[in-house]
């Protein structure tokens, strides 16, 4: 269809929606016995005279119902309308149909919701319209209903007419919740109010009075207003201040409005602030001024409050005409001034709207943009069966979403019922899907999900879960091959595993065991790879390391009990100390190298100065062992943690390390920073089991990101 361009056709098409409307609903009623048509024609009125909007919207207004309460269907409206109403109607549709049970525990993430669905922002504009009128007309409303509009206007509505600067229609909003939420209070004001009303009469006129003959006398063209302060903003400071309605000290406030030039506005106003504060006495404290520096909704105006001779406060607000209809209509008139030749450009408006709801704090925006992808949500929000929101990154899946609610719920995630549509883990949601996640005690994590799960946490929570089968099917893997190299007579355990992690090119050791568990290397072939690389001891050979074994037992008994390494097989009784760059314990591969002073210094084979010792002083090496001993009395190594700062974190780490674990703790010191923490623990172990077991289960504590070895102990 064409789009119409002129007035005459504007108004053309408004009736012709009118005209349809009408036979849609001919015989429709609402709950009060009205003609249901007066609700479509009042929202329409307030769309145009309170918010400023055109015949677009006045048209939506008409049929904002039609495609779900009547047989004509947004394809026709569309063809017969144009896109943009049918675009109004099925997103004010979508709105309508989100639950707002919960709405005031998540206010904040549902208007985001609220507005990444709409994709005209006349949308929103319709819906304030539609609760206005609700409010204005609670006669005309279902039976349980009521409440939860009120619910509504409450957490969603008043922010929003908030940030648009509509202060008339928030103001309007606050007063009828107030009304229905407090009704005893509001009477009690009211009536407080009311008594005083003669007296507030006489009171304002000798407040204005000097101030009105000064202007004059100066050659301003002013119009003073004076009014009570809104019922609801009194009861905000008899509660915020917790005082009683007479102790309020600024119920009343007069409105200075000036007919200036827009070059003189800020001058002029700044001289009428003179001129007040020259007669009354100003609180310095309650100096407000949005002429500088606007609001983001595009108020402007300048807020004082002065005494009176008998101790009475007023606020002052002083702004020229021009400010006052912004201030009184919002972004509508603003647009409208801002214009030269007096005509609003409807889509730069609309776009400079969402703009302000989406980044309230704002106040300078760029039109160039409009046309951008600025507007396109990286989030969605998703709604529990409860009704409560998660938000997401786009393109987050079931399974995203399952980890969002709960580790366990994730990793036990079969699919889901998605608006009440089965889906599988894999299904990508779209924003404003309701999700009930489907669990199973069969299902864990796979592989697989890291390769369409989206969120850090589904990622990290599931690389953990394999980590931890890893180390799980490492144990096992241990024992098996332990158990095999015991029953072939293979000696010397710690070349051996090295030999193979060569050999099969896995990582670590922890890699090489859990393929022996999973089946991935064969125990055959393995067996094969070492009779042919390894030169198995002899039978004499064998019956001679049984003979040394033997002397090196005769000799253990005889040595001190805390002489726990073996050094050079054939010396016993040497003076050795633990080297203190690596602090090597039992369990790691170890050299001892001999010092100037005749002591063995006992270093790791990683330890950072062993490739020095070893390229320079290759004689001064010797070949060491730790015993085998259930009597070791710990040594000391080094551990750092890092994560997340939370509630008893440390309360759990030294539970497990000092309960669970059995583990003497020498020193703990933990720095925390912008909700993360780096802790430094210098524990008592008595090998390298132990300490991998301890790292183990520190690891699994909610919170905890990374555990790892450090050398030395300071």
């Amino acid at each position: 269809m064409l789009i119409p361009t002129t007035e005459k056709e504007r108004l053309l098409r408004v009736d012709e929606a009118f005209k349809l409307a009408s036979g849609l609903y001919e015989t429709k009623l609402l709950p009060s016995g009205k003609p249901y048509i007066l609700h479509l024609c009042e929202m329409a009125l307030i769309a145009v005279e309170e918010l400023g909007m055109g015949s677009t919207t006045v048209i939506a207004s008409f049929l904002h119902g039609t495609d779900q309460k009547t047989t004509l269907n947004l394809q026709q409206i569309e063809s017969r309308f144009g896109s943009s109403v049918a675009l109004i109607i099925e997103g004010f549709n979508k709105v309508s149909d989100l639950q707002t049970e919960r709405l005031s525990y998540q206010s904040e993430n549902f208007r985001k919701l609220f507005l990444s669905l709409v994709e005209d922002i006349r949308v929103v504009l319709l819906k304030i319209a539609h609760r206005l009128y609700d409010l204005r007309n609670p006669e005309d409303v279902l039976a349980g209903r009521l409440e939860m509009y009120y619910h509504e206007v409450k957490h969603l509505y008043i922010p929003i007419a908030h940030r648009l600067g509509l202060y008339l229609i928030k103001a309007e909003f606050e007063e009828k919740v107030m009304r229905f939420e407090h009704p005893d209070i509001y009477q009690a004001i009211s009536e407080k109010i009311a008594a005083s009303k003669a007296k507030q009469e006489l009171l304002m006129q000798e407040f204005i009075k000097p101030i009105q003959s000064e202007l004059l006398a100066q050659g301003f063209d002013c119009t003073i207003k004076w009014r009570t302060k809104s019922i609801s903003s009194i009861y905000a400071k008899m509660k915020a201040q917790n005082v009683e309605f007479e102790q309020v000290y600024d119920i009343f406030a007069i409105r200075i409005i000036t007919e200036s030039p827009l070059k003189k506005e800020k001058e002029d106003c700044w001289r009428i602030y003179s001129i007040v504060t020259d007669i009354y006495t100003p609180n310095p404290k309650r100096l407000r001024d949005w002429i500088t520096t606007p609001k983001a909704s595009g108020y402007e105006s300048l807020h004082t409050t002065v005494q009176m001779s008998d101790g009475k406060w007023v606020e002052v607000q002083i702004r020229t005409k021009r400010m006052d209809e912004i201030a009184e209509k919002g972004q509508a008139a603003h647009w409208q001034y801002k214009d030269s030749s007096g005509k609003m450009d409807t889509e730069e408006w609309l776009n400079q709207v969402r703009d302000i709801l989406e980044n309230p704090d704002q106040i300078n925006f760029d039109y160039s943009y409009r046309n951008s992808n600025k507007y396109q949500s990286d989030k969605i929000f998703i709604f529990t069966p409860n009704g409560d929101l998660k938000q997401l990154p786009k393109g987050s899946t079931v399974l995203d979403f399952a980890y969002e609610v709960h580790t366990q719920v994730g990793s036990s995630c079969n699919g889901a019922r998605v608006n009440n549509r089965i889906v599988p883990i894999r299904h990508e949601l779209q924003n404003g899907d309701r999700v009930e996640i489907i669990t199973s005690k069969k299902q864990c994590p796979k592989t697989d999900w890291l390769n369409f799960v989206v969120t850090d946490r589904a990622r990290s929570k599931i690389k953990r879960y394999l980590r931890e089968e890893e180390l799980k099917e490492a144990e096992i893997g241990k024992a098996m091959l332990f158990r095999k190299l015991k029953n072939w007579k293979i000696a010397n355990f710690d070349e051996v595993v090295n030999n193979l992690v060569k050999h099969y090119k896995t990582a670590s050791s922890i890699e090489l065991y859990h393929g022996i568990a999973t089946d991935k290397i064969d125990l055959i072939g393995l067996k094969k790879f070492l009779q042919e690389e390894i030169v198995q001891p002899s039978k004499t050979a064998l019956e001679q390391q049984d003979k040394v074994s033997d002397e090196i037992k005769k000799q253990d008994v005889t040595q001190q009990k805390d002489d726990f390494l073996v050094i050079d097989e054939s010396i016993s009784n040497v003076n050795y100390r633990i080297a203190k760059c690596c602090n090597p314990i039992p369990g790691d591969n170890v050299f001892g190298f001999v010092t100037i002073g005749g002591g063995i210094t006992i270093h790791r084979q990683g330890c950072p100065n062993a490739r020095r010792l070893k390229d320079n002083y290759p004689y001064r090496i010797m070949q060491v062992r730790w015993k085998d001993s259930i009597d070791s009395p710990g040594f000391q190594t080094a551990l750092r943690i890092g994560g997340k700062d939370t509630l008893g974190l440390v309360g759990e780490i030294t539970k497990v390390i000092s309960s669970d674990m059995k583990v003497n703790m020498r020193s703990v010191s933990f720095d925390t920073r912008d909700g993360r923490f780096d802790g430094r623990l210098v524990l008592q172990i008595k090998d390298t089991d132990h300490l991998e077991q301890l790292i183990y289960r520190l690891g699994k504590i909610p919170g905890i990101e990374r555990v790892q070895r450090v050398d030395q102990l300071k």
